[in-house]
């Protein structure tokens, strides 16, 4: 996918303020990080990320891509998912819908699909409950029906203006 230059600037100057705010140091790797999480549509693990960067002959080391990860994440840019008994899985995070997803126990494939009630649901237990509900994950597992291969399911991570909508 190619990467948003608009989406991009934003999201690096979130990220500059965050570590301007921390106080830590704006290197070339960390911007380069981001830019390669926000020209990709789709879940990746760490190890996938770094390969990505090495290949394009980015000079990073592992340590870098999880640190750098880790403040992503601190910052609301990227989201850290926990898919199972697997490594951890990331995706950006700004701009994009909010979703849930279902992974597909034959072939550990990672759908995504929004669906406006679960919103509903959340706003209801926070109002019953006297709390504000800041954010929600929900993981749905399945399996392929029968005569209904993975194959024939939309492509993973679909970009937010083509994902599944389960209900309007």
């Amino acid at each position: 996918m190619a990467l948003n230059l608009d989406t991009f600037e934003t999201v690096k100057r979130i990220f500059l303020d965050y570590l301007e705010a921390k106080a830590l140091r704006r290197t070339p790797e960390r911007f380069a990080i981001l830019e390669e999480i926000y020209s990709r549509n789709d879940h990746f693990d760490v190890e996938s990320l770094y390969i990505s960067m090495k290949n394009k002959n980015y000079r990073v080391s592992r340590a870098t891509v999880y640190n750098t990860l880790d403040l992503l994440v601190e910052c609301d840019l990227v989201s850290k998912h926990q898919f199972g008994q697997s490594q951890a899985q990331y995706e950006k995070a700004y701009g994009y819908r909010q979703h849930d997803h279902l992974i597909c126990s034959d072939c550990q494939k990672v759908f995504e699909f929004c669906d406006p009630r679960i919103y509903n649901i959340q706003k209801m237990v926070g109002e019953v409950l006297g709390q504000r509900v800041v954010g929600h994950s929900l993981i749905l597992h399945g399996a392929c029906t029968k005569g209904d291969g993975c194959e024939n399911r939309p492509a993973q991570s679909q970009p937010a203006d083509v994902m599944p909508t389960l209900a309007e």
